[in-house]
């Protein structure tokens, strides 16, 4: 399975390279006697390109995590990709299904908003924009993507699952215990490789690996590269083939 994962993230990666030729790249803006790098256009498209940045470059995280034993810190990360599939959606349907709204520019405004608007004076206070609600993007993607009858019923999926990784994150008692095991029992703390939890957290890892190729295909359908759009549907048929799973997300084999 890890190959898999692997090639996966080398077709995401090729697919991201692309994508980021397609906006005006980051340019170097003035930050004390310095520089940083910024997409001074801030676009929606910059938007999703360094979203899609960020999502790869966790998918990788996971695979090291995974192949060290350390699941808690993985549960963790999918707790991010999450929200990060979840704001790539939400941004690339003001695109290809809807328009950019007013709730898509607050997200942008929010995004973009520096931390330190002052560089000279890091300490100072200083407000940022309103965040969306994470259940307002949640129940914005559901409505306009799904096909679903009943939308509010997926976004009540997408906050339990939300709910389960947030005990990741927190360090929730129910979640740690999972670190528990042997005889007598005692806490794994160097890594869990060698105990069941391994494999559950490798079929777990699948669905973030599947996701990942479908939210850069909808980047790619947000683009309008029709090419890419089609090249990565042919990769997912043959993920899911090699991975012994349907399009329904059955798992017959790992």
């Amino acid at each position: 399975m890890r190959r898999l994962f692997h090639q996966s993230l080398t077709v995401m990666k090729n697919a991201f390279r692309r994508l980021e030729e397609q906006v005006p790249p980051p340019r170097p803006v003035p930050w004390n006697d310095s520089f940083v790098f910024r997409h001074v256009e801030k676009t929606i498209q910059q938007a999703l390109v360094q979203k899609a940045a960020r999502l790869i470059s966790t998918l990788h995280a996971v695979d090291v995590l995974l192949l060290n034993g350390h699941l808690q810190e993985q549960a963790t990360l999918q707790r991010v990709l999450d929200e990060i599939a979840e704001d790539i959606f939400f941004l690339a349907a003001a695109i290809t299904n809807d328009e950019i709204t007013d709730r898509h520019r607050q997200y942008l405004e929010e995004f973009y908003a520096e931390e330190f608007p002052d560089p000279s004076n890091p300490m100072a206070r200083h407000q940022k924009p309103n965040m969306v609600p994470r259940k307002k993007i949640r129940a914005y993607v559901n409505r306009v993507l799904s096909t679903d009858p009943n939308p509010s019923r997926l976004s009540d999926i997408g906050e339990s699952v939300s709910s389960v990784y947030s005990g990741f994150v927190h360090a929730s008692s129910p979640q740690i215990m999972d670190m528990c095991g042997g005889d007598p029992p005692r806490f794994q703390i160097e890594g869990m490789l060698g105990t069941p939890r391994v494999a559950e957290h490798v079929r777990d890892a699948w669905n973030y690996y599947y996701r990942g190729l479908t939210a850069i295909t909808v980047i790619a359908k947000a683009f309008g590269d029709k090419p890419l759009v089609d090249s990565m549907y042919q990769y997912i048929v043959k993920f899911e083939e090699v991975s012994g799973v349907d399009y329904g997300g059955k798992k017959s084999a790992t």
